[in-house]
């Protein structure tokens, strides 16, 4: 996608009241889901702890980006309480701003966010990891592996932090603790669900809605551009992703609010070049297409010039299909 047009307003007010209200509709909902989960089939309690759980994350992608105040700690204030209790806020926001590196986006070493891993770690990973690698870049791998590998990163990046005595990341994970407690006190104390509960019910589903949105949104190209994808999504999947499933237009304008992205798509899409990202008509496409199927290698393309490694990709696709 290239730039945005002259036309388009991107100016956002001072205090942005619809997200502002998206926030009182998660919370509200959490509260009362949470409390009342006796009264709810587990089906229906899985289906919305799950939506929130993600809702909540989409807010924080919010967040970070600046909305919906001008006024930082305000923002940071608002989603405190981390609903998935594992991924620290001042973490995710330090990656995802890397990530916005478009000159570097999927770059296995420089992109945090990558899911393509260097020759030299492909080597180092052995058949079994390989083989977790490729079914993760398959949906049901996403979905059913994907939570873990997260899970397994943040703590990972915990004991890096202590190890290393790196006081910024152990800050976040101080304040996540903080914010945990609080999600958990409610939880547990006042609403009487089981830990076990939430975190079948809520995190580890709220997790895998996250990751199918990301599962898509980029691949690795030449021309940046074509780096981002465009999904489009059902009303109840875009109002959960906030439109970020219109992933070309959030790299394109980083700042502009979730409810704002819609119009600028529509305003966007004529100038739309032959070297932008992917497009999908929506996530029963991607399901069509790709749910045990990766989608792409693990490898990444600039490192896919060792003959070997060339025959092994070659066999584990052909195996994964």
């Amino acid at each position: 996608m290239t730039a945005r047009p002259a036309t388009l307003d991107t100016k956002t007010p001072l205090i942005e009241y619809p997200t502002l209200a998206l926030a009182i509709a998660i919370y509200g909902g959490f509260g009362l889901v949470t409390y009342f989960h006796d009264s709810l089939p587990w089906p229906l309690l899985l289906l919305l702890g799950a939506y929130l759980v993600a809702w909540h994350s989409s807010l924080q992608h919010e967040v970070v980006h600046g909305h919906p105040t001008a006024f930082p700690l305000i923002n940071r204030l608002l989603v405190l309480p981390n609903l998935w209790l594992i991924v620290p806020f001042g973490v995710y926001r330090d990656t995802h701003l890397e990530h916005h590196r478009d000159d570097l986006l999927t770059d296995p070493l420089e992109d945090p966010e990558s899911y393509y891993v260097t020759a030299e770690r492909w080597r180092e990973i052995g058949p079994l990891g390989r083989g977790l690698l490729l079914f993760n870049n398959t949906l049901a791998g996403r979905l059913l592996v994907g939570p873990f590998l997260v899970t397994f990163g943040c703590l990972r990046s915990l004991l890096g932090a202590l190890l290393e005595l790196n006081w910024r990341t152990l800050a976040s994970w101080g304040a996540n603790g903080f914010g945990a407690a609080l999600v958990l006190f409610w939880v547990t104390q006042a609403a009487g669900l089981a830990l076990w509960e939430y975190l079948l019910f809520f995190i580890y589903p709220g997790l895998s809605l996250t990751l199918l949105r990301s599962f898509a949104e980029h691949r690795a190209a030449t021309n940046p551009g074509g780096r981002t994808a465009t999904l489009k999504a059902e009303a109840p999947l875009a109002l959960l992703f906030l439109n970020n499933n219109l992933h070309s237009v959030h790299h394109a304008m980083p700042g502009l609010p979730w409810y704002r992205i819609p119009a600028a798509w529509r305003a966007m899409r004529p100038e739309e070049s032959e070297a932008a990202g992917e497009s999908f008509d929506g996530y029963r496409e991607i399901a069509a297409r790709y749910f045990l199927k990766p989608k792409e290698h693990p490898l990444h393309p600039s490192e896919r010039r060792d003959g070997f490694l060339a025959k092994t990709i070659g066999r584990s696709l052909d195996h994964g299909s």
